[in-house]
């Protein structure tokens, strides 16, 4: 059975708890953010008072997860993209996908990144129909 996903626009209330599920998602993608909550919430700040936008993803009235993203001309960049953690493997972000790309963002092309290393993200991506345009590469500083 598919979930029941709804939506809502993320406000200046949800910051604690966007900042949050930022860390969790910095975490789980093995970033090199060191950001600390504050931090993340004060960025989230600046990030929803500017270009971007955010939803907060609803089942049976339990804020399940977020996105976060920036609408240019011709495509839509989703920057963050969080489900949590303890609701994975339920089909919710493949619902969640489904309401942004069929409810809330205007057909445009669609891009979003994934760490190498982050597997997991990227098989999700892979299904969920996003296929690879570029690979970054890097040296990391030598101390």
């Amino acid at each position: 059975m598919k979930p029941n996903v709804s939506f809502r626009p993320a406000v200046e209330a949800d910051l604690d708890l966007l900042a949050e599920w930022n860390q969790q998602l910095i975490q789980d993608e093995s970033h090199r953010n060191t950001l600390d909550r504050p931090e993340l919430r004060e960025r989230m700040a600046k990030w929803l008072e500017g270009e971007y936008r955010g939803v907060i993803f609803i089942v049976a009235g339990e804020t399940v997860g977020y996105a976060i993203y920036k609408e240019y001309v011709e495509e839509i960049y989703l920057r963050h993209f969080f489900i949590r953690r303890n609701l994975r493997r339920k089909g919710l972000g493949q619902a969640a996908m489904a309401l942004l790309i069929q409810e809330i963002w205007p057909p445009k092309r669609l891009t979003v990144e994934a760490l190498s290393r982050n597997q997991t993200a990227i098989a999700f991506w892979r299904a969920m129909g996003f296929e690879e345009y570029s690979i970054c590469f890097e040296i990391p500083a030598q101390n």
